[in-house]
């Protein structure tokens, strides 16, 4: 399978907007800190598959796992988190003067050419990457399977 580009780009994501929504404000309900983040930012990912698998890897340093959704519908990914601003701490007044670190929510997804066992995907973060793996369904189209052929015993009795 080749990819382009499977991320969806915003005109594309009018289907899932609910579902974004939905995952927000259950994101939102869950934060400890009740700290709501503003503005939005976007993570960046990369997706390649292997043999047996598809694979999706985002950045998402400084976001605990309980601040990041990940659900597969209607075959895409979707994966929403809010990427809070770190508090600094200073004696004093402190100037900035580089501020490039993004901060907010975010919203990804990405279309799945490939049929997927969802009910074995995995995610998990590990330093600061979220890594989502699919595992691909083993393709049968294009593969011969053989059909048994059942033989009926003969008739039995007068045949006219």
């Amino acid at each position: 399978m080749r990819y382009s580009d499977p991320t969806l780009p915003s005109h594309e994501l009018a289907p899932f907007a609910e579902d974004i929504r939905r995952l927000f404000a259950d994101l939102e309900r869950s934060l400890k800190n009740g700290s709501q983040p503003s503005g939005e930012c976007e993570p960046p990912l990369d997706v390649f598959e292997n043999e047996g698998a598809l694979e999706v890897r985002l950045d998402v340093p400084g976001v605990p796992a309980s601040s990041l959704r990940v659900v597969v519908k209607r075959g895409v990914l979707l994966v929403v988190g809010a990427k809070t601003a770190t508090v600094v701490t200073t004696r004093g007044e402190a100037t900035f003067h580089v501020v490039e670190r993004d901060v907010g929510r975010f919203a990804r997804a990405v279309r799945l050419g490939a049929a997927v066992d969802v009910g074995r995907a995995r995610a998990a973060l590990v330093n600061g990457e979220l890594r989502v793996t699919l595992p691909k369904l083993v393709e049968r189209r294009g593969r011969e399977t053989r059909i048994p052929i059942d033989v009926a015993p003969p008739p039995t009795g007068d045949v006219p």
